[in-house]
């Protein structure tokens, strides 16, 4: 792994980086094109999974993919932690093998939820009428407080059709993003950093903003620049050179592979940090 690119503002963490990794006591991460490669998690990022599981490195997944798309990764125990559609809610498990419960959890009650429908319905046949193109992602029935539209995944669009889709979605008062396959697009103030902040301290009690030097972010798109801007220990797997025009915040690093292979590399750096005699 390397540090980013030198067009990037390096932060890099306090103190050597290799008490940095050691001292990790969590891992922050998204899903697609990150730990997936064409939908499917790689094999070398699940046998890291399992290495963190095995001990006990608290891994949590943001992504903006649906609620509907993410049970199924926490269900098979992929992932124990997803937070989906850009912190809106999330899956976890309670309890281990086949007799672990399954949660559904949302930041926004059930009655804010029910009032948004109508205005994400609204929207999405907006953006299907004025941008040529544009199609809604395929996941869409998943989804319980957001839109997609897919620019990369099964359809294309072009950088002023993306550009247009997040000028329509942020002129209807919604918050909108740019991943590396769909643009997303929700009424709330919620992002991924407070969803990671909402679901740390749901379920481990514990104050990420006091804590984010000791936890890592790692991500691949646009949209992970909240998340590379807010953790000293925040890492770009190598297919994020594909954005480096748009990018604006850096990661600190950038792993040498791209997706769950370079994911893989983050780990295998903790690892090998923690295991040295300290």
């Amino acid at each position: 792994m390397t540090q980013a690119t030198p067009a990037a503002p390096l932060r890099p963490p306090p103190g050597a980086p290799a008490a940095a990794w050691a001292a990790v006591r969590g891992v922050l991460t998204d899903i697609d094109d990150t730990l997936t490669r064409d939908g499917v998690v790689e094999p070398s990022a699940r046998l890291a999974l399992r290495q963190l599981a095995d001990r006990r490195i608290p891994v949590v997944a943001i992504t903006g993919r649906p609620m509907g798309w993410s049970e199924p990764f926490v269900r098979d125990g992929t992932l124990p932690v997803i937070v989906a559609e850009n912190g809106a809610g999330a899956w976890y498990r309670d309890g281990e093998g086949d007799g672990a419960a399954l949660h559904e959890v949302y930041v926004q009650d059930a009655a804010t939820r029910a009032r948004n429908a109508q205005r994400l319905r609204d929207v999405a046949a907006q953006l299907q009428r004025e941008v040529p193109g544009a199609t809604l992602a395929r996941d869409s029935a998943g989804r319980v407080t957001d839109i997609a539209v897919d620019h990369s995944e099964f359809t294309h669009l072009d950088a002023a059709q993306i550009g247009r889709v997040v000028a329509i979605m942020r002129g209807a008062g919604m918050t909108a993003t740019v991943s590396s396959i769909h643009v997303n697009g929700w009424f709330g103030e919620h992002t991924k950093l407070t969803g990671a902040r909402w679901i740390v301290q749901r379920l481990f009690g514990r104050d990420l903003d006091a804590e984010h030097a000791f936890w890592v972010y790692v991500g691949d798109s646009t949209n992970d620049q909240e998340m590379f801007a807010h953790f000293p220990l925040s890492v770009g797997v190598a297919n994020l050179m594909r954005f480096a025009a748009q990018l604006e915040v850096w990661p600190a690093y950038l792993t040498r592979s791209e997706r769950g292979e370079g994911f893989a590399e983050v780990v295998a750096e903790v690892l090998k940090a923690r295991a040295r005699p300290r």
